[in-house]
C-alpha cells in the first residue's frame, strides 16, 4: 500500500512538474516576433485608385464589416460608409479575444506613423509592424499588388479618426498555439499577380472567391481545433455560433458547388444571383456580410457565378442553413 501510494505520489509530482513547466515555457515563448518581406507597395493619391480601394473596402474585401466600432457595424450593414476607425470584437473562450484595430491615417490610435510597406506586410503576411502576429482573419495574401495599392491608398485617404482599439488578447490556449508553432503568420502560397483582368469572366471570379471576399473561408468546413480545412472547397459545412447581432440563431454555410441535388444555387439564373446579393440580408444575424456584398457590382458577381457554376460538383447536402435558438 506504501508502495503504491509512493508511486502516485512521485507521478503527481512529476506530471506537476511538467504542467508547470509547460505554463512558464508558453508564457515566456508566446510572445514571439516574426519576419516577413516588406512587399514594394506605395499609397497613391490618384482618384481612380482610391475609389477602387473603397471599394473593394466596402465591398467585395468587407473590411468595413470589422474595422468599425460594435455599435456602428449595423449602420454599415445598412450602407453607411464611415471611416474605419476600428472596434470589432470576437472572443473564443480560452482561444482570445480578437479586436479589429483602427485604420484611420490617425497618428496616435491609427495608422499615421506607419509605412505602406508595414501596412502591405500587414495584409499580405500577417505580420505587424513590430513584428507580431497578426491573427489571419484577413484572406488577403495573395490580393494583386494593383488593388493592394487601392487599398492602402484608400486607408490614407480618410478622415483621421482618435479612437484607440486595445490589442487582441490570447488566451492560454491561444499563447500555447503560438509558443508551439502551431499558430503562426500565413504568407502567400504563391506569388500575387501584379494585376488582374477585370471582367465578368470565371477566372476573375476565382481571383475574388479566394484572395478578396474569401467566399471559400465561410464555405469550406474548417476544423475548429485546427484552423485546417477538412471539407472540399465550396460545399458549404461550417457551422456558425450564435453571436451578439444573430438573436440566438446559428447558420450553416450552404453548398456552393454545382451538384444538381445538394447545391444551394445550382438552379439559380445569373440574374436571379445578382438580385439575391442586390437584396442584402434576409435571415437575420446571417454571419455574412450582406452590406457589403450588396454594394457588389455586376461584373464582380457575374464573374463569381460563373466561377461557382465552373466547379467540380460536390454531393453534399447541408439539411438547414439557419437553425433557430433552442428552446428551454
Amino acid at each position: 500500500m506504501k508502495k503504491t501510494l509512493k508511486i502516485f505520489k512521485w507521478t503527481a509530482i512529476i506530471l506537476g512538474s511538467l504542467l508547470a513547466a509547460t505554463f512558464i515555457f508558453i508564457q515566456l515563448t508566446w510572445n514571439k516576433k516574426f519576419t516577413a518581406p516588406y512587399p514594394d507597395i506605395k499609397a497613391s493619391k490618384d482618384s481612380t485608385v482610391i475609389a477602387r480601394g473603397k471599394y473593394l473596402a466596402f465591398g467585395p474585401a468587407h473590411c468595413a464589416t470589422c474595422h468599425v466600432p460594435m455599435d456602428k457595424i449595423m449602420a454599415v450593414e445598412n450602407g453607411l460608409e464611415i471611416p474605419l476607425s476600428g472596434g470589432w470584437e470576437l472572443e473564443f473562450p480560452g482561444f482570445g479575444n480578437f479586436r479589429a484595430p483602427n485604420l484611420t491615417p490617425d497618428t496616435e490610435t491609427g495608422i499615421g506613423k506607419l509605412t505602406d510597406a508595414d501596412l502591405a506586410r500587414s495584409i499580405r503576411h500577417s505580420v505587424g509592424s513590430d513584428g507580431r502576429l497578426i491573427f489571419p482573419f484577413m484572406s488577403f495574401q495573395e490580393m494583386s499588388d494593383e488593388d493592394l495599392t487601392a487599398v492602402i491608398s484608400f486607408l490614407r485617404s480618410q478622415e483621421p479618426v482618435s479612437h484607440l482599439v486595445p490589442r487582441t488578447e490570447y488566451g492560454l490556449l491561444g499563447k500555447a498555439l503560438v509558443a508551439f508553432g502551431l499558430l503562426k503568420p500565413e504568407g502567400p502560397k504563391n506569388t500575387p499577380q501584379k494585376a488582374v483582368v477585370r471582367d465578368s469572366i470565371a477566372e476573375y471570379g476565382k481571383y475574388l472567391t479566394y484572395h478578396v471576399a474569401n467566399c471559400r473561408g465561410c464555405h469550406t468546413e474548417m476544423d475548429v481545433n485546427t484552423g485546417q480545412y477538412i471539407g472540399a472547397d465550396f460545399s458549404g459545412g461550417t457551422l456558425f455560433e450564435p453571436d451578439a447581432f444573430s438573436n440566438g440563431y446559428s447558420h450553416m454555410s450552404p453548398n456552393l458547388t454545382p451538384d444538381p441535388n445538394t447545391g444551394v444555387i445550382t438552379k439559380w439564373s445569373e440574374d436571379q444571383f445578382l438580385t439575391r446579393f442586390t437584396t442584402g440580408r434576409i435571415h437575420e444575424g446571417s454571419p455574412m456580410p450582406w452590406g457589403a456584398f450588396s454594394n457588389m457590382d455586376s461584373t464582380d458577381l457575374k464573374a463569381i457565378y460563373r466561377y461557382l457554376h465552373s466547379l467540380q460538383p460536390v454531393e453534399r447536402k447541408v439539411a438547414q442553413t439557419v437553425i433557430p435558438p433552442v428552446e428551454k
